[in-house]
């Protein structure tokens, strides 16, 4: 059986944007409301620009399904984009510092920036969304759930207390225009979006992720580029405007002693059903990963997002058709996006995390993978 992976393609004003897996066992219902509902999911947020008006994201399912279920070929997925005008869209030579405009015009020797933008640009994400959102598919037949949220806009943080349950996570976050489930930061949230807008800027934020429902021994110790940890901070990192990843404590780690960072094990005979097999710990500080593999403890890892670097109010740059000073053309865009990115890091951590569970519980169907995860919880419960 393949390794589960995905590939996409299309560009951010052409005719659709595709993603395709491979590696999913036969047997697989995949749900497409789930997959279209992440996608509205992305598409909201407060501080969203015009582009989220004009496009209704749904999936088309292409190849790899018969009457709704994985079939053990390649599934591919397309997003139909109205906004479809890339062959009319106008020539851009001014970079807009923060993009990959500059960069990616050097990389391919144009002085158009639009050849670059338009793959650079993170309407691409709604296809790693699609393919997230199959993967999720998968991991809720093992009661696995993956639950992204905002932390922070600009200055204002939420508060989200790390034993707060599951269900409750969920509809919090899910009745906040900035997806906090603290409903006494999402005010301040978007006060913070609304001086940015006014002042023709953009803010930036921290999202984070937490799965619920893992069992310890997912990711490898044994090989550096199976660390789960590893690949986590590789999927996240990946997202367009993520500057930062941290896992658990994350850089806090760095400035406490190792008393105050490592969580202490117990046993809990009366948790020996859960998915940690009765394994608890005193604290979560290492975020549910230790030595590049899961510990049982709920997975949380966090982003940073910068500011959209498209402002309304341009920045200095250099038009690389006459190496003149000029400012920064404005290319339609959001105020802020990071609530958008809480759902894009959802759903790669998602991808990445049932990565690791098909890795460790291989087959060719989905009998065989619950086969083989049902072996390994006897022979764990044995153990302990």
């Amino acid at each position: 059986m393949a390794e589960l992976s995905y590939r996409t393609a299309g560009e951010s004003h052409g005719p659709a944007l595709v993603a395709l897996i491979e590696g999913l066992p036969a047997g697989l219902t995949v749900d497409l409301e789930l997959i279209n509902a992440e996608l509205r999911r992305r598409q909201g947020g407060y501080g969203r620009g015009g582009r989220m008006k004009i496009e209704h994201d749904g999936v088309a399912v292409l190849a790899g399904l018969r009457r709704g279920r994985t079939i053990g070929s390649p599934i591919a997925l397309q997003i139909t984009n109205r906004d479809c005008r890339i062959d009319q869209a106008p020539d851009i030579h001014c970079p807009r510092p923060g993009h990959a405009d500059f960069a990616g015009s050097m990389k391919y020797l144009t002085t158009d920036c639009r050849d670059v933008l338009e793959r650079a640009s993170a309407r691409e994400t709604a296809a790693r969304v699609a393919a997230g959102a199959v993967a999720k598919c998968l991991l809720r037949e093992f009661g696995v759930i993956c639950v992204g949220f905002v932390l922070e806009i600009g200055p204002a943080r939420g508060n989200v207390p790390s034993e707060a349950a599951v269900d409750a996570l969920i509809a919090a976050r899910d009745a906040s225009p900035v997806f906090t489930p603290d409903a006494s930061a999402a005010e301040s949230m978007m006060q913070v979006i609304q001086a940015a807008q006014q002042s023709g800027d953009t803010v930036g934020g921290v999202v984070e992720v937490r799965v619920f429902g893992l069992p310890p021994g997912l990711g490898s110790c044994a090989a550096w580029q199976e660390r789960l940890d590893g690949r986590l901070m590789q999927a996240v990192g990946s997202i367009q405007g993520i500057k930062g990843v941290e896992i658990g404590l994350g850089f806090e780690a760095a400035r406490r002693p190792g008393s105050q960072v490592h969580d202490p094990l117990y046993f809990d005979p009366a948790q020996r059903d859960c998915p940690n097999f009765g394994f608890v710990r005193g604290s979560n500080h290492a975020g549910g990963l230790e030595g590049g593999m899961t510990n049982g403890m709920p997975l949380v890892i966090r982003a940073a997002m910068k500011p959209i670097p498209t402002l309304r109010r341009g920045l200095d740059s250099v038009n690389l058709k006459t190496l003149q000073p000029q400012r920064s053309d404005y290319e339609r865009g959001d105020i802020c996006a990071v609530p958008a990115a809480s759902v894009v890091a959802e759903n790669v951590v998602a991808f990445e995390v049932a990565r690791a569970w098909l890795a460790k519980f291989a087959g060719d169907t989905l009998r065989e993978v619950r086969a083989a995860y049902d072996c390994y919880a006897r022979a764990m419960r044995q153990l302990a």
